[in-house]
């Protein structure tokens, strides 16, 4: 399994950005995905995740109403929409995948095999 996330940038607080993560090597249908952060300095920090049928997601407090993930099976990429962005929603944001979990959101960075090489978000206030 492989991961390659893109879609970072420095944007203005209030922008938008959009993450993709897309997936080879395997069913990609099969995966759970979440997406972490990781700000300079601090430990990496759960975000979201969506579950292999698509209408499980689950959110940390941080990012709730202001983003949204999603997947698209028949693309296997994962996305991240978020909104309203703050300066400290500032980190390099990865996307990570199991066969575990199925439609269940796991939060803890330990729980998933497969993760993509990040993808730094820069938002200046």
């Amino acid at each position: 399994v492989q991961l390659q996330a893109s879609g970072g940038g420095s944007v203005q607080a209030g922008d938008s950005l959009r993450l993709s993560c897309v997936f080879s090597g395997q069913t990609f249908s099969k995966y759970s995905v979440a997406w972490f952060r990781q700000a300079p300095g601090k430990e990496r920090e759960f975000v979201a995740a969506i579950g292999v049928g698509g209408k499980n997601t689950y959110y940390a407090d941080s990012v709730k109403g202001r983003s949204t993930i999603s997947r698209d099976n028949a693309l296997k990429t994962g996305f991240l929409q978020m909104n309203s962005l703050k300066a400290e929603d500032t980190a390099v944001y990865f996307c990570a995948a199991d066969v575990l979990y199925g439609d269940r959101g796991i939060q803890v960075a330990g729980a998933y095999n497969y993760w993509g090489q990040g993808t730094l978000v820069t938002v200046s206030s």
